[in-house]
């Protein structure tokens, strides 16, 4: 069978993953399982973990492929460019998937870079290969909907329909109730010294499947190259 019909109109990668770039991306929490959906599905007997099987799901899939394709970005250590990684996953999408199910696959170091700060010094910045933020993004589609659950609504950073412009809206809205106090807090380097066992144990509580507790620990130890050189990480989230 030749290549146009294999992959024409419903393009197969990952095991399923149909990419249809004609279409619109959905938004990340489209489709994706609430607290309660897992527990109802381990109390209709459909297994006892299946939450790396919703995260490796076609649908979920192709629409982190899109967003990856869409953002672009630098490539990682093994300098695979976002363009270039339809016909790698073409070729290998189903060898990827079933290693990640069978918690055999092994995440490539994180590309470090520096960005100047605008008042002075660098921010260190890491940058996973293409395969990677594919198989990140995947995670986080299933994970973002379970946990904005459990965020403040006074919560505006690093959310998904949120932004610093609501924040400082809502500031204002504040003051003209009569408020005149603000306090910043900040605190310095957060996501450079993150505690893995910490985050581990603090996801485990509401992450019921283990495979997936392991993927993200195997994504939080993977290791900084810089200058030709990997440094294993025990913390931080590279990111």
């Amino acid at each position: 069978m030749d290549d146009t019909k294999r992959y024409g109109k419903g393009r197969q990668l990952l095991k399923g993953v149909y990419l249809q770039s004609d279409r619109a991306v959905p938004e990340v929490s489209a489709g994706a399982p609430s607290i309660l959906s897992m527990s109802q599905r381990k109390e209709n007997g459909q297994g006892k973990y299946r939450l790396l099987e919703d995260i490796l799901d076609p649908g979920n899939l192709n629409r982190a492929y899109k967003k990856v394709k869409v953002n672009g970005g630098s490539p990682g250590v093994d300098g695979m460019t976002t363009d270039m990684l339809y016909e790698y996953l073409k070729q290998n999408g189903k060898d990827i998937r079933q290693n990640i199910l069978k918690g055999s696959y092994r995440p490539s170091s994180v590309r470090r870079v520096k960005i100047p700060k605008p008042g002075g010094g660098v921010r260190l910045l890491g940058i996973p290969t293409a395969l990677d933020r594919v198989i990140q993004q995947a995670i986080a589609q299933m994970l973002i909907p379970i946990y904005e659950e459990k965020f403040s609504d006074s919560s505006y950073g690093f959310r998904p329909q949120r932004s610093e412009r609501q924040a400082v809206e809502k500031a204002r809205q504040y003051i003209q109730s009569g408020y005149s106090w603000t306090v910043d807090i900040d605190l310095a380097k957060y996501f450079d010294t993150v505690n893995h066992d910490k985050l581990i144990r603090t996801l485990s509580y509401t992450i019921d499947d283990p495979r997936v507790i392991s993927l993200i620990r195997k994504y939080l130890a993977y290791g900084v190259m810089a200058d030709g050189v990997v440094t294993k990480t025990d913390k931080g989230t590279l990111l």
